[in-house]
């Protein structure tokens, strides 16, 4: 190679380079790297004539420098890049909403729509509000340690007492007992009489609820939505109608409601609520067989009843003037006899599972 040729490649070299308007890694390797466009031609030096080696070694240097100074510059300035901005953007990746979340927007939504108000009570609560106002006695078995989480922490102790003449004269506003996690939220009963003080009430409460269970249909933490209704003449009449309401809103028309006799101490008389299937209508039967998905045509979903005197007079409510009723159940529960879902264990909806839950 003559030192006229070296020139050549060198400013051919210099001229590629004029043309990168980026600098990254790939264009900075592709000059000075290992095995770059500058050390391959340093090679070539073994190929020049002895008296022009010493030239070849200046140019070399030069050209080093050059490029040094020439991917600086570049490596500062911008790539522009033509954009149509008349082109859609690309989707954006968003969630959503746990299914539980959607399920209690859900449920608030539908007893918005006849005068419910969403109300939300402690979900650790004193034995007090979660027991013993709702006329349980000590000994009921729902008060066993087997069955409640109890909290260790020091009792409050008061007496409470009534005064038939004057049912606000209750119990002071401290009141006594363990302290728990709430076993349901019926504890927010008592709370919305206390509350708001004088009927109408109409309030629907969803909380986290805690028992000692967990299986396919149990977890130890679930949700409720508790709906509590108090006035002058509230009957039987009202309590099945607004959960043939619910129904047909939730599962669609044709839903229908059942209410079998049952006994719960904050309700009398009370009921255990039923919902007709909607794989089989109702009949019990598929494709002539029994349906395998409610086995009867009905499918039980949780209690009712017309609320208990006492539970009323431990609000300040006079039960000679007012009653009501109050239902609830799991939202889980509920959630889970929707048409298509046919979910055989609960604990998948907190498993954080993206494979199951990005099906919602």
């Amino acid at each position: 190679m003559t030192i006229d040729q070296l020139k050549s490649q060198i400013e051919e070299i210099i001229n590629r380079l004029e043309g990168e308007t980026l600098i990254d890694t790939n264009v900075k390797s592709k000059y000075l790297g290992k095995k770059g466009l500058f050390n391959s031609l340093v090679k070539e030096i073994r190929n020049i004539e002895g008296s022009d080696k010493k030239e070849a070694g200046q140019l070399f240097n030069q050209l080093k420098e050059t490029l040094e100074t020439k991917l600086s510059n570049i490596s500062q300035t911008k790539k522009v890049v033509d954009i149509d901005f008349t082109m859609p953007a690309e989707e954006t990746k968003v969630g959503h909403m746990h299914p539980i979340s959607q399920a209690m927007e859900e449920i608030t939504s539908i007893f918005e729509k006849i005068g419910f108000t969403r109300s939300r009570y402690p979900e650790v609560d004193w034995d007090w509000y979660v027991f013993e106002s709702l006329n349980m006695p000590p000994s009921h078995p729902a008060r066993d340690e087997w069955e409640t989480f109890f909290v260790d922490t020091p009792e409050e102790v008061s007496e409470v007492s009534y005064d038939a003449s004057n049912p606000r004269k209750r119990h002071p506003s401290l009141v006594g007992g363990k302290m728990v996690l709430t076993t349901h939220t019926s504890n927010g009963q008592v709370r919305e009489m206390e509350r708001l003080k004088n009927p109408p009430i109409r309030m629907i409460n969803i909380a986290r609820c805690y028992r000692r269970q967990q299986d396919a249909t149990h977890t130890q933490m679930f949700h409720q939505f508790e709906g509590l209704v108090i006035d002058e003449g509230i009957n039987i009449q009202n309590l099945k109608g607004t959960l043939d309401y619910f129904a047909k809103e939730f599962y669609g028309e044709g839903t229908k409601s059942r209410i079998r006799p049952f006994h719960f101490q904050f309700t009398e008389p009370s009921f255990e609520v039923d919902f007709s299937c909607h794989i089989c209508s109702g009949t019990g039967i598929k494709d002539g067989d029994k349906c395998k998905f409610c086995k009867s045509g009905w499918h039980e979903v949780g209690g009712a009843g017309m609320v208990h005197p006492n539970v009323l007079k431990a609000g300040g409510i006079d039960p000679e003037k007012y009653t009501g009723f109050a239902f609830g159940w799991g939202v889980e529960r509920t959630y889970t006899l929707k048409e298509g879902l046919n979910i055989d264990d609960i604990r998948l909806l907190y498993s954080g599972d993206l494979r199951f839950l990005k099906q919602f």
